[in-house]
């Protein structure tokens, strides 16, 4: 597997991408078993999975990374895009799954139980179908661990700036995510920060603490567009 060293004034520096989605979501083709390859050859060496209200894909890529013998080099966060009653959240270090259609209360009470972190994604693009609702996002403020201050996939860019400002007038750590639907797009979106493998939420929030956001907006329409073809195409490579 190629496998890419970044290096900045003389320190090795990584790519985390907190928001992306798998083979396990109804909406994705992704195999798990592609993803190892592709983080290390963008130097993506931290990513979340997921996938929409499922867990496993996580606990089994993880499982992937460690028959590999990737462990000392790629980490993989189990996570889990939640429906909630009044639009999506994200819970990071998830031990199981949390059901949908919980209130947004509710679902911060599930992710707090298992020792995890409530990351808000795409909360500010009024043209997201399932971003959590401005009421039920100023309700559960005091309980958000990170802010998604970049998302691949918004409508427009102002909202990713917008996102921003919440989290600094918070003092919120911030992230990004691609929000990836096919392999290629994994890692469109990262935080760079000095390399380190990562295990536990404090060590993720050092690891964002010391980062930069940064990332590649595609307009919806095209990368729906940009999808479809990337799946079509795999079709034939397999």
């Amino acid at each position: 597997m190629q496998n890419n060293l970044v290096w900045r004034d003389g320190v090795q520096v990584m790519r985390m991408d907190l928001h992306m989605h798998t083979e396990v979501s109804h909406d994705c083709r992704t195999p798990l078993r592609d993803i190892p390859g592709w983080m290390l050859r963008t130097n993506t060496r931290v990513i979340a999975v997921t996938d929409h209200d499922q867990q496993r894909g996580g606990p089994e890529l993880q499982a992937i990374v460690r028959d590999q013998g990737l462990d000392d080099r790629l980490s993989v966060i189990p996570g889990e895009e939640v429906t909630t009653s009044e639009g999506e959240l994200i819970g990071l270090f998830l031990q199981e799954r949390i059901p949908p259609k919980l209130t947004p209360e509710e679902t911060v009470r599930e992710i707090k139980a298992q020792g995890g972190l409530v990351l808000l994604q795409h909360g500010f693009d009024p043209l997201k179908r399932y971003r959590l609702r401005p009421e039920a996002t100023e309700r559960i403020a005091a309980d958000i661990d990170i802010v998604e201050t970049f998302n691949s996939r918004l409508s427009r860019h102002r909202w990713n700036r917008a996102a921003a400002e919440w989290a600094r007038a918070r003092g919120l750590p911030m992230s990004a995510g691609s929000d990836a639907h096919t392999l290629r797009d994994i890692g469109e979106a990262w935080t760079e920060t000095p390399f380190r493998t990562i295990h536990t939420p404090a060590q993720l929030l050092e690891a964002l603490r010391e980062g930069v956001v940064a990332g590649r907006w595609t307009h919806p329409a095209y990368a729906f567009g940009q999808k479809q073809w990337r799946n079509f195409n795999s079709q034939f490579r397999r």
